[in-house]
């Protein structure tokens, strides 16, 4: 048996309990929601790491994983993501469930405590952040954003989005840019997270066999430190319905063995809290999100344009993105196909099989997140920064319901935006 309790600690600071005894571990995370900018988001992304260092009381890493280690060998970790325009840093833990322990003890409390000890008593030095620590994690973030550029597939669609959405917040990268991080200071990093304390929404979360009232005093007593605010609020997301202009192609050359093609759409204005939005995840499903979708049946499979053809969506922002990979002379081919299995589902051509097939693969999947508590984590978080609060088994109701007709009118929503083509270099 699931139970999710939602509960607001303080104002702006949320708390979701996921009580279960389906896991021998217990997991937990705490995580500041800020809004995502150029100025703020490489020293955001630098925060999590270099607090994760050490602590004034456990001032290095040998000293924090001792005191992990009594906690059976509990985990710790600085996370970064994006959800919408929202930059949500913070850390992401995991322990041994109390009910697994050898004598009974009692586990919860004690890394709760470890976990507010790493976001609100930091290391510090002459009243910052410790010199060494922030700039071995500048030199680490910097090497992590460089690193980007070697998963083509990942930079294709994150070069589409900047080009897409380049003069709105969801066109910034979650890690920042490398000049942004070089310039940190550990003086001028200390002011960013100062700000983030007083400033930030704060998500909570827990999923375990503890009662929800235990990990409220839990959590309650672990981030008393936090600074009173009035001011936390949620950031908005903003979302386009149109760009209002023609559809942009963006060609970038490189040296590389295999085109990436990534198309940009825009959803019409429909998001994760619009009516239409199980009608618009169908459609996603069946024109690029499972292996039954026409995109890897017709153009994969039985077409070979590419080498994979895929499609997501970016469910708070209002976006659908293709991504594909291809040989170069076979461009303007695999586009002109990619659009046709779109012209399709929007004249309806959508077998009773793909329906039933797309329904049932995206209630399986939502499901399953309830065998991972990890995905149970992001899938909550997605759901806090989005301002909703509907669960798993409701969406799975929703996908239940959805017809072809409905199906069909979110695609004719679908606008396309912008193109962008990684070809190789020319000679």
């Amino acid at each position: 048996m699931l139970t999710v309790t939602r509960k607001e600690l303080w104002p702006g600071v949320g708390l979701t309990a996921v009580h279960t005894t389906k896991f021998k571990s217990s997991a937990m995370s705490v995580t500041l929601l800020t809004p995502l900018s150029r100025e703020n988001a490489g020293p955001n992304a630098l925060i999590p790491a270099v607090l994760r260092r050490g602590t004034a009381a456990h001032p290095d890493m040998e000293s924090l994983s001792a005191a992990l280690d009594e906690l059976y060998g509990g985990t710790i970790e600085p996370a970064v993501r994006k959800k919408g325009e929202t930059q949500c840093i913070g850390f992401v833990a995991s322990f041994l469930d109390d009910a697994y322990t050898l004598n009974g003890e009692q586990i919860l409390e004690q890394a709760a405590r470890l976990l507010g000890e790493l976001l609100l008593a930091p290391y510090t030095q002459n009243g910052a952040f410790c010199p060494d620590y922030t700039a071995g994690e500048k030199a680490n973030l910097i090497d992590r954003i460089r690193g980007q550029v070697n998963d083509k597939r990942s930079y294709a669609v994150q070069r589409l989005t900047q080009e897409m959405c380049r003069d709105e917040a969801f066109g910034v990268d979650k890690l920042g840019d490398e000049e942004t991080v070089a310039a940190v200071t550990p003086e001028s990093l200390w002011r960013r997270y100062q700000a983030l304390l007083r400033e930030a929404a704060v998500e909570v979360y827990y999923c375990g066999s503890a009662q929800p009232e235990r990990v409220e005093a839990a959590l309650r007593d672990a981030l008393a430190a936090l600074p009173e605010s009035t001011d936390r609020c949620r950031p908005e997301c903003e979302v386009l319905a149109h760009a209002g202009r023609e559809i942009r192609l963006v060609e970038e050359p490189m040296e590389v063995s295999q085109g990436k093609l990534s198309l940009g759409f825009r959803t019409g204005g429909l998001t994760c809290r619009s009516e239409e939005y199980p009608a618009l995840t169908m459609c996603n499903a069946i024109f690029g999100g499972t292996t039954l979708s026409k995109l890897f049946r017709n153009v994969r499979e039985r077409l070979s344009l590419c080498y994979y053809a895929s499609s997501m969506m970016e469910k708070q922002k209002g976006l659908l993105m293709v991504s594909s990979g291809i040989e170069f002379d076979k461009y303007q081919t695999a586009r002109d196909e990619i659009l046709a299995q779109l012209e399709a589902i929007r004249r309806g051509e959508i077998e009773d099989w793909e329906l039933e097939g797309a329904r049932r693969t995206l209630i399986s999947g939502h499901r399953t997140t309830l065998d991972s508590q990890g995905r149970q984590e992001e899938f909550w978080l997605g759901q806090a920064a989005a301002g909703l609060d509907t669960d798993i088994e409701t969406l799975c109701a929703q996908f239940e319901t959805v017809t072809r007709e409905q199906v069909a009118a979110a695609a004719q929503k679908l606008e396309l935006d912008t193109i962008y083509f990684l070809k190789g270099k020319e000679g």
